[in-house]
């Protein structure tokens, strides 16, 4: 697209480096925002350098990122999935190569690049190869700019941003990254390797695999039918599984298998949901089918087969379901045939809020391609976490639930772990888990629905120890109560005036370039801790995203990269990515010094006689502030160096610590008070209905 050109909202948004709806509200908000000038009443467009304009006027044109920088060039460029072997190639070269590389004049640039990145175009799938024009050299350098600064791995994100809209399709959705690791931790056993080779048919981005590679897998086959997500999950498996060999493929795995014959140890899929055009009328002779052909209405049945027939006698499939697929009766019979043949081995459901869709809770289903000539099991395991992640839920300013990842993977891996050990001794779990027998599943229904099988009544407790409880906990909720109320009442805040204060303000950009504050982040590529150095690692913990946004101690295992970041008191941590629109910054107590820093989280060291942490904290997490430095559509980051503080003197920015500080202090306390109102209920409420207590007097 040439430079005086229309641009969409959406590439308002990617120009900007906001949310899109960010840019509906500047529309709304602002008259002198510029009036369309073409483009269709539904899908407006406006002048791209009317835009640049108005964007230059109020601040909001991206000039310090060279991440921002490509965004900009990519708005005017067409096609950027042809910079996806760029990516992979300046990835793999070092800083000083890469900084020499940005240096050379534009035709030698041309050919140094077209050498560099000749090895790559058949290694990403639907990429034709591409000779660099002296036209391009802009674009190329901001590419390379970007690489150099934030990584190849972001890079390569900032380009699946610009196509998102292409790449969009119904039933897909991105699988977040704990419940990715939780997946491909599933696989692990205990004393033995892990799988060598994984298989995932509908690889979409390509983080089942990334999960898969991270462990220990050396072979990694991915196949999409989305062209673009095929091409970008061929960079970014590469990028951060370097050790393994890597091959993707686009195609629709259902109709035009690309792995015909492929057998891997070992399955991840999450395929797409409730897609009924899956090849059922062409496909009905097809011989993956060894449960029957399933209904047109059971596309995930289909892929259930479609994923064992990549894997041998023993192989392990795990699979993210829609929870309808465990009940509907159209899927009766070939879930009777999965339970019989013992290849189904475990159903766990996952709470509201763990993955996307997030109003529905998903289910894992852990599945085992059967040993000839052995007696089938005997058992099928069900877990329930949504009951007990339910206590722990973290609410959000849209009041969406959030999983509590460490909670809820130490829940599954120990319980499956338990159960893959001794299958046919499992101890249930009152109310969470429970090993069912075959014969019991096989009725009329056979419904594998976690939650009618785990959620039966606990063993009663004695009335008079239930009571005890009760009142210790009811005490514990009044007392943190109070504390609350103290804490909320009191002082008077007043007013700043007639008007909101104006101050001078600068961006992180500008002070990380005065000395005021240092930025750093941990390294892309850990591993944890060897066994060796586990009294040091049960002791060095590594603080995490949901550790930061829930308020809690560090509980990530220790990571080790040979560069990693040790926390110290004042530090101030922010998470790179929005959460449901909503962050927090901490700022590390003597608790966290000592500790490490997680992935996706950002590290800002003030200079203690410039800027007070507190003050630092409470002015990067305002709202405003993140969304102005916000980019991205379904995944959104923050640039931290576009973030902007006011420039205050120590001593004022004291009394903004101390409120700021004071608010943090609210909010802990609402967090133990809510725990605890949920724990005195919970335990009233089985009293009552176990009958081990009695409604209060209500006379009284």
């Amino acid at each position: 697209m040439p430079d005086l050109a229309l641009v969409t909202a959406a590439e308002i948004s990617r120009l900007a480096g906001v949310t899109r709806a960010t840019v509906s509200n500047w529309r709304r908000r602002h008259p002198d925002f510029p009036a369309p000038s073409g483009g269709t009443e539904a899908s407006p467009a406006y002048d791209l350098a009317s835009v640049r304009a108005w964007l230059a006027a109020r601040g909001q044109l991206p000039a310090d990122s060279p991440a921002d920088a490509l965004r900009a060039k990519l708005t005017t460029k067409a096609a950027p999935l042809w910079l996806l072997p760029l990516v992979l190639a300046a990835g793999r070269m070092g800083p000083g190569e890469l900084k020499d590389v940005i240096a050379l004049p534009d035709e030698i640039l041309m050919s140094r690049l077209g050498l560099a990145v000749e090895p790559y175009h058949d290694y990403v799938p639907g990429i034709d190869n591409q000779r660099y024009r002296d036209e391009s050299a802009d674009l190329l350098r901001a590419l390379l700019r970007s690489v150099a600064e934030v990584g190849a791995v972001p890079t390569a994100e900032a380009l699946a941003e610009y196509n998102s809209d292409d790449m969009a399709s119904g039933g897909n959705y991105q699988t977040p990254v704990p419940l990715s690791e939780l997946i491909a931790d599933l696989l692990v056993t205990p004393g033995e390797p892990y799988p060598a080779t994984v298989f995932d048919p509908a690889c979409g981005g390509g983080g089942l695999l990334i999960a898969a590679g991270t462990r220990g897998a050396t072979e990694l086959y991915g196949q999409d039918v989305v062209a673009g997500l095929a091409a970008q999950a061929a960079v970014r498996i590469a990028l951060e599984t370097p050790n393994a060999g890597v091959t993707v493929r686009v195609g629709d795995s259902m109709r035009a298998d690309g792995f015909p014959g492929l057998m891997t140890e070992a399955v991840l899929c999450a395929p797409p949901y409730g897609d009924r055009d899956w090849g059922h009328e062409e496909l009905a002779y097809d011989p993956r089918w060894m449960f029957t052909l399933p209904p047109k209405s059971e596309p995930e049945l289909a892929w259930a087969q479609h994923c064992l027939s990549h894997t041998p006698q023993g192989g392990r499939v795990v699979m993210l379901m829609p929870p309808a697929t465990a009940e509907r009766a159209a899927g009766r019979r070939i879930r009777a045939e999965l339970v019989r043949t013992g290849t189904l081995r475990a159903v766990i459901a996952l709470p509201a809020g763990a993955a996307p869709p997030l109003h529905i809770g998903l289910h894992l289903w852990l599945l085992q391609r059967p040993y000839q000539q052995t007696t089938p099991a005997q058992h099928v395991l069900f877990v329930d976490t949504a009951a007990a992640n339910a206590r722990r839920t973290d609410k959000t300013a849209t009041r969406r639930p959030t999983a509590d990842w460490p909670a809820l993977s130490s829940l599954v891996l120990g319980t499956w772990r338990e159960y893959d050990l001794h299958p046919d001794a499992f101890d249930a779990i009152p109310g969470t888990a429970h090993a069912v027998p075959v014969v019991d599943l096989l009725d009329d229904a056979v419904d594998l629905t976690p939650a009618r099988h785990v959620r039966a009544t606990p063993a009663v407790a004695p009335p008079e120890e239930l009571a005890a409880t009760a009142l210790a906990v009811r005490d514990r909720l009044r007392r943190a109560a109070a504390g609350l109320t103290a804490l909320s009442g009191g002082q008077h805040w007043p007013p700043a005036g007639s008007t909101a204060r104006d101050w001078r303000q600068a961006t992180v950009a500008d002070l990380l370039r005065g000395d005021a504050l240092s930025l750093v982040r941990a390294p892309l590529m850990v591993h944890r801790a060897a066994d060796a150095s586990r009294d040091e690692s049960d002791q060095v913990r590594t603080l995490t995203t949901q550790d930061v946004l829930n308020r809690r101690p560090a509980s990530g295992p220790a990571e080790r990269a040979g560069e990693e970041i040790t926390i110290e008191t004042g530090d101030v941590i922010l998470p790179e990515i929005l959460h449901h629109g909503a962050s927090v910054a901490r700022v590390a107590t003597d608790a966290d010094a000592g500790h490490l820093l997680g992935r996706q989280l950002y590290l800002l060291r003030p200079d203690p006689t410039r800027f007070d942490p507190w003050f630092l904290a409470g002015f990067l997490a305002a709202e405003d502030n993140l969304n102005a430095a916000a980019n991205g559509t379904s995944i959104v980051r923050v640039d931290v160096r576009r973030l902007r503080l006011p420039l205050l003197p120590l001593s004022e920015q004291h009394r903004y610590a101390m409120a700021f500080r004071r608010l943090h202090t609210m909010r802990v306390a609402a967090d133990l008070a809510n725990r605890l109102a949920d724990e005195a209920a919970r335990v009233l409420s089985a009293g009552l209905t176990e009958g081990a207590l009695l409604p209060p007097d209500t006379d009284t």
